[in-house]
């Protein structure tokens, strides 16, 4: 499955496990809204043919309201209330406060800059390197440390992530120079890349394929390219690819 699959007329595929819960909530939020639209369609067309202007009657511009005029306010006053506290706050809830344990997941360090997403995967030990900003240069876009063991097996990716699926991907996500916006649609989560902040976002992809990674957050001239690619691989694809980086 590529990127240009993922799309259609309505939203993106649901690639992760919890976008069907997001999902939800908007088709619900919608759906009433499409409701109410239609109703207050229905009531304006009944008013004009009710309230016009007819032989010996003049047309009636306003009647006396009543406490059944508020009855509609209420209903929709009621059904924001409800959708709150029964689905966006358990949803939000889930997706920021329900953060994979780092032993069961896939962990990676993304940092934002301008105008490129940097990977780094922590390696066989599962230990990040050291990084230092004097290092950093074209060929050390982190600056890891080569004098740190633990940095030794590391790998760095621009623009491309690649994760197993059928696990959980705990990302975490800081920033270079100034505001970035993570935004996977098919995964349907986004999180803002703060200077200064190290900030946990998670996801679990529940299909393999390739989905695309977007900046939401107006980051500079070249804002519209920064843009990269996830690819989910099966467990075992996954390890190939750990090891053939290992070895280049």
């Amino acid at each position: 499955m590529n990127n240009l699959s993922n799309y259609g007329w309505g939203l993106p595929i649901q690639a992760s496990t919890y976008a069907e819960k997001i999902d939800l909530g908007l088709t619900i939020l919608h759906g009433v809204m499409f409701t109410i639209f239609i109703l207050w369609a229905i009531y304006l067309v009944y008013c004009l043919i009710r309230y016009r202007k007819k032989e010996g009657v003049p047309a009636q511009y306003a009647h006396k309201a009543t406490w059944t005029s508020l009855l509609p306010d209420g209903a929709v006053l009621f059904f924001e209330i409800w959708l709150i506290f029964a689905i966006g706050i358990p949803v939000y809830s889930h997706i920021k406060n329900d953060l994979p344990q780092r032993d069961k997941a896939t962990e990676v360090r993304i940092v934002a800059e301008q105008f490129a997403w940097t990977i780094h995967y922590p390696g066989s030990d599962g230990q990040f390197g050291k990084t230092s900003p004097a290092l950093i240069n074209a060929d050390n876009p982190l600056g890891l440390d080569p004098t740190d063991t633990a940095a030794a097996d590391d790998i760095v990716s621009v623009n491309n992530l690649y994760i197993p699926l059928g696990k959980p991907v705990l990302i975490q996500l800081s920033s270079l120079d100034v505001i970035h916006s993570l935004f996977i649609p098919e995964f349907r989560m986004k999180q803002d890349a703060v200077p200064g902040m190290k900030i946990p976002v998670w996801f679990e992809p529940k299909m393999e394929g390739e989905f695309e990674i977007g900046c939401a957050q107006l980051c500079g001239a070249g804002h519209y390219r920064m843009r990269g690619d996830v690819t989910v691989l099966s467990p075992k694809k996954f390890q190939d690819w750990l090891a053939s980086h290992k070895k280049g």
